[in-house]
């Protein structure tokens, strides 16, 4: 696993991958930060084809096109609003992670990249959203090898040593 999992600095509408996860509002038709910056950087047709899919439920996932991305693909999938941990939202975080790679390996995605999901606007602690993000995604591919690539993009630099020190632990 150890190999297949890396934590980088990085725009993730730059990646060259085949698919990139977008971390969504509900109704898919964009918003800020990661959101608005995937929106932006694919084009209108993005916009087009989300109206199209009539929204996504927190903990779900939704497949596009990545249209002017050098991504093939792009999941879009809504992770929950932090409250206090108590509410569903440990579970919720994990499922859009597990449904995020269920529909990269079938459209026979080889790499894939995240942002870190609900952390933004949404309020999810970086650590324990990390941690979510980690064993979800190690968990997933410990039952398939389709992915062989997973990069967790991270916005800032605080967040990316939060990924390398958990990412270390994971797999030490």
């Amino acid at each position: 696993m150890s190999t297949r999992l890396s934590a980088q600095l990085a725009d993730i509408t730059t990646l060259h991958v085949d698919v990139i996860v977008n971390a969504a509002n509900s109704s898919l038709l964009g918003g800020g930060g990661v959101d608005g910056a995937i929106h932006r950087a694919a084009g209108p047709d993005l916009l087009r084809e989300c109206r199209d899919l009539g929204g996504c439920k927190t903990g779900d996932a939704a497949l596009t096109r990545g249209y002017q991305l050098p991504a093939r693909w792009v999941v879009h999938t809504v992770g929950p609003v932090w409250q206090d941990g108590d509410h569903g939202e440990p579970e919720l975080l994990a499922s859009c992670y597990q449904r995020s790679m269920q529909l990269a390996v079938e459209q026979q995605a080889r790499t894939i990249a995240f942002p870190a999901i609900s952390t933004g606007v949404y309020g999810y602690p970086i650590e324990s959203a990390t941690a979510i993000a980690i064993h979800s995604v190690g968990s997933f591919l410990n039952e398939d090898d389709t992915i062989e690539k997973v990069v967790f993009c991270c916005f800032s630099e605080p967040d990316l040593r939060v990924y390398q020190r958990l990412l270390a632990q994971a797999t030490g």
